[in-house]
Order: structure tokens, then C-alpha cells, then sequence
């Protein structure tokens, strides 16, 4: 697949990543829900029983230390890094604050997503309800560039949080069996979405590679029905440290099959997440200070 091509899909990709398990429901009561759920499973190890799927989706929310853990932390600071193999990157400085989901990045490189070919640091900012762009402290007002920035922001909030977002009301999780890979005995679940809830009528598809021994999601397969790609066949492998009690996934590689359905053995997207921060005091300065 040529880097053009990927790059338009990888774009698309992060936007749908955003909209797939969440349909329609208000951003509050989500959070809410979410942090209610934790509160209630936070003292007890919940059963990982492959007869009932829901309870593996459960176990992975407790493997990576709990909802209510991560709120208590009340935002993060990472650096990001998200590269081709052709050396092209976007890297940024990534700030969330979990109550309001708000989302803040500064780019200091910008190859691929983020105004590409323009020369300058680039700020985007996301307040929990509408997205602005600085170019070196100017704004910019471009709608494409606004827009793009507003489901970046959205989108790589949802990554950071993604183990909690699975389980979101309208999920459909099915067991399909183990497979082995990579020296592991995985348990294979589906999700799908209803879409009387989530009120789309295309959803994302997803097929989980749980770790029995850890909970953790160490592999899954997507679909993305916005650009024809029906079927989960786009593969994610990621790789986690553990960071003030949460299991954090600091490398995440991605695999696109060719026109035969083919794979390359080295990925064509990498991103990595360092200098991880909790409790940078956002919620009382700012995302911009």
C-alpha cells in the first residue's frame, strides 16, 4: 500500500476509532458510567469465565488498573511519537484531563496528520466541548485543519483510555475460541456494536487477543467500514509498561494488509508514548500552561 494511501486511511482511521464504541451518548454520562462501573469492581478481581464474554472485557478494565484508579490521577503528560518507516512523524506533547475529556497537543514535528509541509510548532486544544489550532501563537482558522485537529484531539484521548471504552453500553462480545501466537495461548473475543444504540448504521468490528495469564489485550484485529474495509483485517500489537498502577501501552504497532491480504513482517505505522505524567495539576492551571 503506498504512503499516500495510508496516510489517508490512518487519518480516517483515528476518526473512527473515536465514534466506534460510543454512538450517540452524551461525553458526561459516559465518564460517569465509566468511573461507576470501576467503583463498583475496584475491591474485587471480577471472574474471567470464557462461557461469559462480558466478564473478559471486565477483567481487562481491572488489569489495567481500574477506571476509578486512572480518574483519581485526574490527567496525564506523555510525549508521542507517531512515525512511518520513511523517517516522516508526528510528535507531540500530549495533555488529558479525565473529567471533562478535554485534550491538548503540541507538535514540534508534523509530517503526516497534523499540517503537513507547514513550518512551525503547531497547538491544538480541545476544551471538552470545541477545538482551536495555533500555528507558533497565531490561530489558524483553515476548517479542514480545524476540523482534522478536532478528531485528533478527540481520538488520542480515546487510545489513551481505550481498555475502559470497550465495554461501553450497545458492546457485543462473542469468545471464538484460542489461538497461539507469538509463544501464548490467546482467547479470541469479537466485539461488535449494536446499532440501535450506538445509532450508527456501520460499526467498527474488532477481534481481541486477550492474555489469560495477564488480561491484557496484547493483539486485536479492526475493521474500518468508513473506507470499505468490512472485515477486521488491520492488526495492532501492543507492547506495555506499568506506570503509577496503570497498565500503559507504550508501543503500538500496526500492520495494513496488501491487495493479496498479505502482511509485511515489519509495520507500517509505530507510535510510542514516553515521560508519562499523572496529577500534572491541569484541572486547576490548564491544559495550555
Amino acid at each position: 500500500m503506498k504512503t499516500q494511501k495510508l496516510t489517508t486511511l490512518f487519518a480516517v482511521l483515528t476518526l473512527s476509532m473515536i465514534l466506534s464504541g460510543c454512538g450517540e451518548k452524551a461525553k458526561k454520562d459516559t465518564t460517569d458510567t465509566m468511573k461507576m462501573e470501576s467503583e463498583e469492581m475496584v475491591s474485587k478481581e471480577p471472574e474471567y469465565n470464557t462461557a461469559k464474554p462480558e466478564t473478559l472485557l471486565a477483567s481487562i478494565e481491572y488489569a489495567h488498573g481500574g477506571w476509578n484508579d486512572l480518574w483519581s490521577k485526574n490527567d496525564v503528560q506523555y510525549t508521542y511519537d507517531y512515525r512511518y518507516p520513511d523517517g516522516k512523524a508526528d510528535v507531540s506533547v500530549e495533555r488529558y484531563i479525565f473529567s471533562n475529556e478535554a485534550s491538548y497537543g503540541n507538535y514540534t514535528q508534523h509530517d503526516i496528520n497534523v499540517m503537513p509541509g507547514e513550518k512551525g510548532e503547531v497547538t491544538q486544544y480541545f476544551d471538552g466541548e470545541t477545538t482551536k489550532v495555533m500555528m507558533d501563537g497565531k490561530n489558524v482558522e483553515n476548517p479542514q485543519v480545524v476540523a482534522v485537529s478536532d478528531f485528533l484531539r478527540r481520538a488520542n484521548y480515546f487510545w489513551f483510555v481505550m481498555p475502559y471504552k470497550l465495554n461501553d453500553k450497545g458492546t457485543i462480545a462473542t469468545y471464538m475460541g484460542q489461538e497461539d501466537y507469538n509463544n501464548t495461548t490467546y482467547d479470541k473475543v469479537e466485539i461488535t456494536y449494536d446499532a440501535a444504540i450506538t445509532g450508527k448504521e456501520q460499526n467498527d468490528a474488532y477481534i481481541l487477543y486477550v492474555n489469560p495469564e495477564t488480561k491484557l489485550v496484547d493483539r486485536f484485529y479492526f475493521s474500518l467500514p468508513f473506507l470499505g474495509v468490512n472485515a477486521p483485517v488491520i492488526i495492532a500489537n501492543y507492547e506495555y509498561e506499568e506506570i503509577e498502577g496503570q497498565k500503559i501501552a507504550t508501543k503500538r504497532t500496526y500492520f495494513m494488509p496488501n491487495e493479496k491480504g498479505e502482511y509485511g513482517e515489519d509495520p507500517n505505522i509505530v507510535q510510542t508514548l514516553t515521560n508519562v505524567k499523572f496529577n500534572n495539576g491541569f484541572a486547576e492551571k490548564g491544559l495550555m500552561n
